[in-house]
Order: structure tokens, then sequence, then C-alpha cells
């Protein structure tokens, strides 16, 4: 008797708790289900613990109430210019209604991928394959309009559509390949003669700036030397004319510059201006009553750094001549008529600075 009771008190309780395991349901959270009794929908349980009457109701399976991707792969579609290319999208949806979900559609994702293969035709079928490329917003916006439209009734909405690939056929992608490699090639040589067009218009410049400048510099060069000569003759002159300077003086200085000419390497050949008969004559004049060593003429002349001359140029006429150093020669005859008294001796050498003395001859 006591083990027959204890087996049935063990009966007894497993019946209670399948009764209690078919009567409480507890649904996850972002999840429903739907509850049926005798074939006809009843309710649909809400997250946490449920209560149903066993037997009398049949729960179905869950429904995912979060938002959900799906990808597409492969939608042949056909464009405006008769290409066909292949189109990958990407689709993300959320069950609004558990209720409609469930019994306004039987696969609500094959639905929803046969719409969009669907709708994509149709809006493709109006681009060319230029416009399909470059506009996928566009695509992407109309698709998912549609979309939501179509599948409102069935408690879903589309949240958003991307196109994930276009692949248009290989020979188009070749000749894309080569039309992009064409346009890069005419970039790179517009861009490369830009910059060698660029390089010579700077060189140019460069060297336009350069020219400027060293004619500036020069001609301030040569400013600055002619004001520095016009200062230093104007210099020269107002302290003669100041310093009221005889014409003896002058003369003197006029015979200095003499040497000068004589003094370039090979020069054999000069011309002595006629000016110069006349300044000997008044350096004669000027030392002939005091020092008593010159004769009146042309023929003797003071020659700086031991160097004298011979031949000496009348009225402007050249005669060549030779360098003799320490040597004095007889005069020449005197030009006009000779002073009188001691200075007039005509053997008397010309005074040389160094000791030398030139040898000439005058010209009638």
């Amino acid at each position: 008797m006591e083990l027959a009771g204890l087996i049935i008190a063990l009966v007894a309780v497993i019946l209670v708790l399948t009764v209690v395991g078919r009567t409480v349901r507890i649904v996850p959270q972002a999840r429903a289900r739907n509850v049926e009794r005798f074939g006809r929908y009843r309710k649909t349980l809400e997250p946490g613990m449920n209560f149903i009457v066993p037997i009398v109701d049949r729960v179905k399976p869950l429904i995912d109430l979060r938002e959900q991707v799906v990808s597409f792969r492969g939608q042949p579609v056909i464009t405006e210019d008769n290409l066909v290319v292949s189109i990958d999208t990407v689709l993300f949806f959320q069950v609004t209604d558990p209720r409609a979900a469930d019994y306004e559609i039987v696969n609500y994702i094959q639905a929803i991928e046969q719409i969009t293969a669907t709708m994509l035709r149709s809006v493709i079928g109006s681009m060319d394959l230029e416009q399909t490329l470059t506009s996928r917003d566009k695509i992407n916006t109309r698709l998912r309009g549609v979309l939501d439209d179509a599948s409102g009734k069935w408690g879903i909405r589309v949240t958003r559509v991307e196109i994930k690939a276009i692949d248009p056929p290989k020979s188009v992608i070749d000749a894309m390949e080569k039309q992009m490699r064409a346009e890069r090639e005419k970039r790179a040589a517009v861009l490369t003669a830009e910059g060698v067009r660029q390089s010579k218009i700077l060189t140019a410049e460069g060297e336009k700036q350069s020219q400027i400048l060293r004619a500036e510099g020069e001609r301030q060069g040569q400013i600055l030397r002619a004001e520095g000569q016009a200062q230093a003759i104007d210099t020269v002159f107002r302290a003669v004319h100041e310093g009221d300077a005889d014409p003896k003086v002058l003369a003197y200085q006029y015979l200095q510059t003499l040497p000068q000419l004589a003094q370039a390497e090979g020069n054999t050949f000069w011309v002595i201006p006629s000016e110069v008969t006349t300044a000997l004559k008044t350096l004669s004049t000027a030392f002939g009553p005091a020092g008593g060593s010159a004769g009146d003429g042309a023929g003797q002349a003071a020659v700086a750094g031991g160097t004298a001359v011979e031949g000496t140029a009348v009225d402007g006429t050249a005669v060549e001549g030779t360098a003799v150093e320490g040597t004095a020669a007889e005069p020449p005859p005197a030009l006009g008529p000779a002073p009188s008294g001691p200075a007039a001796a005509p053997s008397s050498p010309a005074a040389v600075p160094n000791g030398s003395a030139a040898e000439g001859h005058t010209a009638g």
C-alpha cells in the first residue's frame, strides 16, 4: 500500500509540473510569440512571464523584433543602354507588428527579396550605366520608399537599403579601365606641359629681372663715376682759378703728362699735339732768365723717371722716337732769336730729373 501511494504521489507531481510547464511561457526581450486557441489567433505574448491554457492554446515560434539585416546577391538588371549588370543589395528592416508578419505573409524575407529585385529592375531600367554607377544615393532612396510602402501591410518597416556592389560586364570593365587610363595619361601630360611652361616663364622672368638689375647697377656705377669725375674736374678747376696759377706752371704740368704717352708696351709711334711747342716755348722762357741752362726752342724737354724721348712733333706731326737713358747731346738750332745773356748758351744740355737728357730735333 505504501509503495502504491508513493507511485501515485509521484505521478501527481509529474502531472502538476507538466501542467505548470505548459501553462507558463517566458518570452525574451525584443521577442514576441503569437498564441492560437483552437486554431484562431488569440493574442501576442509580451516579453516576460505569460500564462496560457494548456492543450487549448498553442504558442507559435518566436518572432524577432530587432532590426535585421539581409543581403541579396547577384540581382541581374538591364540598364537603359541594354547592358546587363549584377547588383548586390543590403536591406535593413524591422518587424513592427508580429501578428501581421505572421499571418499576412508566409515568408516575409523572401517577399522582401523578390520585391527588391523587382524595384531594382524598375529603377535601373530608366538609367544608363554611367548614371547607375554615379547615382547610388538616388537608387537607395527610391528603393527604400517603394519597399517601405509595400512591406507596411506585412508589419515590416524597411529602415535602409544600400547598393553594395554594381558589377558591369567584363568587356565594359576593360573599356572603362582603358578610358580611365587614357584620362589619367592626358591629365599627366597636361600637368607636365603646365609645369614646363611655368618653369620656362619663371626662368625667363628671373633672367629678365637679373638683366634689369645688372643694367641698373651699371647705370648707377657710370652715373657715380661721372659724378666723381665731374666733382674732381670741378675741384681742380676751382683750385686752379682760386690759386690764380701762372701759365708757366700750367705749361710745366702739361709737359709732365708726356712720359705717360710713351709708357705703353711696344709703343714706337705716338702723336704729340701742336700745343706742346707752345708749352715748351713758355717753359724755356720761364727758365731762361733764371737758370741759364735752357735754350729757346722745343728741342729739349724734361722727362720724369730718367727717360728721354728722341723726336718731337711740331704742328701735330708725329715723329718716330727712341728712348735714350743718361745721354746728353748737342741742342738743336733755336727756333727764334736767341735771348741775350748767359742763359742762351746752345751747348748746355737740358736739365732732366734723375740725370737724363733728351736728344731732340725740331721741324721748321
